[in-house]
Formats: C-alpha cells, structure tokens, sequence
C-alpha cells in the first residue's frame, strides 16, 4: 500500500530551542517499508504545509498516519484528516503516538468521520498488521487499534527495540533538526521506558512502568549510519544500567565513531554511574539535560522525583567537573507568587547552567491528570504546550504571564543574548560556514516567541476541539493508567478482545 507519514507543526518552545527528528515516525515508517510497503514521510515541523498537499495530491496514498506524541497537535491533525479525506476519497486516515494513546475514543468522536482509526501503543508493532488488514479487511483484530465502534485486543510491544531501524532517508531538509548550538543534530535511541513514576509524567504509564535496552551491537551499528556530528539521545533516563552505558561506549569506541552527544538523565543515577558519563564525556558527550524540576524538598515531593535538593546539587557539581554543560528543567507552579519567581530568577542567575522553565500542565495519563483535571481553566488543546497555564494562578492571569516571560528573558539574556553570542562565535561561525543557521536564529528570537500579550491572547481564540475529562478511576491501582500491560477495560459496552503483547524486561522499583 502507498502510506504516507505525517509529523504536525512545531509548538511554541520548539521554534527557539530545538526540532528534533521525529525519531518514532522514523521507525514505523522503516516498518512499514521493512513489510513492502510504499512510504513517505511529510514532517511539517521544518516542511510548508504545500508540500503535504503537493503529497496528496501526487503520491495519492492509500492510508494516511499522523504523529501526535504532543496534545497541542490535535486541532490540526484532525484538520490535516478532513482535508485528506476530500482531497483523496477512500483514504483510510489513523492517528498514533505517545499523547493520543491515552485519548483515543475522544479524538475520534471529535473528527466526525475524518480519521477512521487511532493506534494505541507502540506503533512499529501495529504498523504492518493494520495495513494488511486495510487492503484486505477486518481491522477489528488490530492490536491497539480503536475505532468508533470499539477496541481491539491490547497495544503490543516490541520484543526488541533493536529493529525495526529508522528511515532517515526519507526526511527532508535534515539539516533544519537541531538542540541548541548542536546544529545539526541527529536523534538516536538506546533504551526505551522508565521504572521512576514522576506524578507529572505519562512516560512511565504508556509503557507500564517497564524498561528496555538496545543491543550494544545494534546501537553501534545505527550510530555509524548516521551523517549528522551531533547526536540527540532520546532516552528519558540515560544510562540507568551502568553495564549498558559502558557497553555502547566501548562498541563506539571499537567502531572510532566520535560526534558530540546531548542527553537527559536524573540526579541519582549521574551520581551512582558517574564512571560512565565520565567515559561518555571522552566520547563527545557536551551537554545533558538534568529534570530538577524544583530547587526545594516540597516541590521534589510534590512531583515525587524521589530525590534531595542536596542530589541535584551534587549531581551538578559532578557534571561541572567532568566538562559537561547542563541544561536544568525547573516546573513552574501556577501557585507562584511575584516573590517564588523573583528567588527562581536569582536562583537561575546564581548558577552557571542553563534554565529552562516549563509551566505544570495535567497530562491525560499522568496522576495529576486525574487529581487536578477538574480545576482546569481551559480544555484547549493548543495550550496544553506547557508554556500556558491551564489551572487557575494564584497571581492574575496576565500578571503570571508577565512574571513568567520576565523570568526566562532574564535567562535567555544570561544564555541567550549578544555576551554569549559573542563568546560563541567559534560555533556560530563554523555552523554558518556549513550553511546551519539554526543556532544563529535562536539566539535573537525570543522576545518575538515568548510575549505575555500574546500568550494571555492565546486564551482567547475560538476553541473548536476541547480535551475531554479523565474517567474516574481508582489511581491506587496503577494499572488503570497504562497503555502497555494495563487493567482489563470496557469501552462502551465492548469488552477487550484478548491478546496482550509480549512483556519487556522488567526494571527493579526505582529507589
């Protein structure tokens, strides 16, 4: 069959600081390929729109993906799919990825018609069988497949995430994916899962709380295919098992392969693998992304991260000393006062790594989804970019706003700003010399970006499709909340069909 791969526009914190390769669609469109079908792929993060309808028009395929790993991306996947369905009658139109998983039965309710499908779960897995069953019918037996009529049996999971590899050769304009001065930058994964359970986070419920590791040999063997000199890992806790970690690197190593790594880790495990990440540093690790998500011991345990404020930092010392440039995540309480903000700005002024600040925002799937979903000021779906506030503020909407702008302009110009630009004309010049200007652009485009005006007039667009409430479930059981390996359910009166996907290598609890 011809599938054509759809990845959504770029969000708000996406046009300053990064774009990355849709790594996930990358891999299901390799399986797809990999069962002989006909693939294209249209990521309209670095693509015009025209070149989408340039495909529908020439390549006429005969099912439609879309990508929606972000909440924020709905209204215009939904938009994308009524276009599709006019522009090629018969097209058989699904949705799949990480945020929509855990909305499926809302999402095609909403589209009327114009998306016949949503893949729950991994997609590689699910790929091939759906468009075996689209060209010869019976989509119900799809695994992790719902419809308007019901679900089918349970999400599967992938055995090994060795395979299958991604198709990076159909991406065009490669060179617009980039994360800071790492311009360009490609993306890799080396494990896949987390066995923390943040309350804030939906990473471990989509997967159940399991935890899986690629071959050192098959890691090896992507990373020598990939052209970029700088590297993304994807993973949401790097290097967890210490023995993996040094395995990779010792296959790189054998294979001389040497590119400039970013990656994201927690405080506790740079601490108890600090050999590894010093390892990885000899191999081009120049910068990692440390999840502190508070400066204090309530916040910490408000999102049950499970580490001290002493961890964190230690945890940054100890980066600090192996050469590595931090990038802190802090979570912006909507319960904020002009006076938290102010200690926040001289906290990020105070320390020589980079801040960034995301507003906490209830996921569908995270357990604070389900604990604080009924006090949400908005169910749009465009400000669910954790850069808008959708539960009530303790300050005026706009005052939060202005404080919150205030914040991270006072970081962006201590990162950001003409001093570093200057002191960075090393990179800049030998990124412009290979014709990137990603990292160029960034560095002047904040204040057109992040504008209080703007975001408090961002409330107040005409909201076509609304996110549904939770249903109301018991969190105390866990299961309730997975994707992958969770609690039998019923969904209109449509009992689950059997066949649940083979289980993953299990982690030990997290301490």
């Amino acid at each position: 069959m011809r599938l054509l791969l759809v990845h959504p526009s770029a969000l708000m914190y996406s046009e300053i600081f990064l774009r990355l390769e849709p790594l996930g669609l990358e891999r299901v469109a390799g399986a797809a390929r990999d069962a002989g079908h006909e693939v294209r792929v249209v990521d309209l993060q670095v693509s015009p729109r025209a070149a989408l309808d340039a495909e529908l028009t020439s390549f006429r395929p005969e099912a439609l993906g879309i990508s929606l790993n972000y909440l924020a991306n709905i209204p215009e996947a939904i938009d994308i799919a009524r276009e599709a369905k006019v522009s090629v009658p018969g097209c058989f139109v699904f949705f799949g990825g990480h945020s929509v998983s855990f909305v499926a039965d809302d999402v095609l309710e909403q589209a009327e018609g114009a998306v016949d499908a949503v893949v729950r779960g991994e997609g590689e897995p699910a790929v091939a069988p759906l468009l075996e069953a689209v060209r010869d019918g019976g989509i119900d037996g799809v695994p992790g497949l719902v419809t308007l009529t019901g679900r089918g049996p349970e999400p599967r999971m992938l055995h090994s995430i060795d395979s299958p590899l991604p198709a990076r050769d159909l991406m065009r304009n490669r060179r617009r994916y980039f994360i800071g001065e790492l311009d360009p930058c490609a993306s890799i994964e080396f494990t896949r899962g987390c066995p923390w359970d943040c309350s804030f986070c939906s990473a471990w419920t989509f997967y159940g709380r399991s935890y899986r590791k690629a071959s050192p040999q098959a890691a090896g063997e992507e990373m020598a295919s990939i052209r970029e000199p700088n590297v993304f890992i994807v993973d949401d806790v790097a290097f967890i098992r210490p023995e993996h970690g040094h395995g990779i690197a010792a296959e790189l190593e054998r294979r001389k392969i040497r590119k400039r790594y970013y990656l994201e880790t927690r405080s506790d495990v740079l601490l108890r693998n600090e050999e590894v990440f010093q390892r990885w540093a000899k191999l081009g690790l120049s910068y990692m992304f440390l999840g502190m998500e508070a400066i204090d011991a309530e916040g910490l345990d408000l999102y049950r991260k499970r580490v001290s404020p002493d961890d964190n930092f230690r945890a940054l010392e100890a980066a600090r000393k192996l050469g590595i440039t931090v990038a802190i995540n802090l979570i912006v309480d909507p319960a904020w006062d002009e006076e938290r903000f102010r200690v926040v700005r001289e906290f990020a002024l105070s320390v020589p790594e980079i801040v960034h600040l995301t507003v906490m925002t209830p996921y569908p799937g995270t357990e604070i989804w389900h604990t604080e979903a009924r006090r949400l000021t908005t169910r749009d779906y465009r400000l669910f970019d954790i850069q808008h506030a959708v539960v009530p503020t303790a300050l005026p909407l706009d005052v939060f706003y202005r404080e919150l702008v205030r914040t991270q302009a006072v970081i962006n110009r201590k990162h950001l700003g003409l001093r570093t630009a200057l002191g960075a004309m090393r990179v800049l010049s030998g990124n412009l010399l290979r014709g990137q200007t990603n990292f160029a652009r960034m560095l002047w485009k904040f204040n057109s970006v992040y504008n209080p005006a703007r975001q408090l007039a961002d409330h107040q667009r005409p909201v076509r499709y609304e996110l549904p409430l939770p249903h109301q479930i018991d969190i105390g059981d866990r299961r309730q909340l997975y994707v992958h390996g969770g609690a039998p359910a019923t969904e209109r009166g449509r009992k689950q069909k059997p066949g649940k996907g083979p289980e993953p290598v299990k982690e030990p609890e997290a301490p």
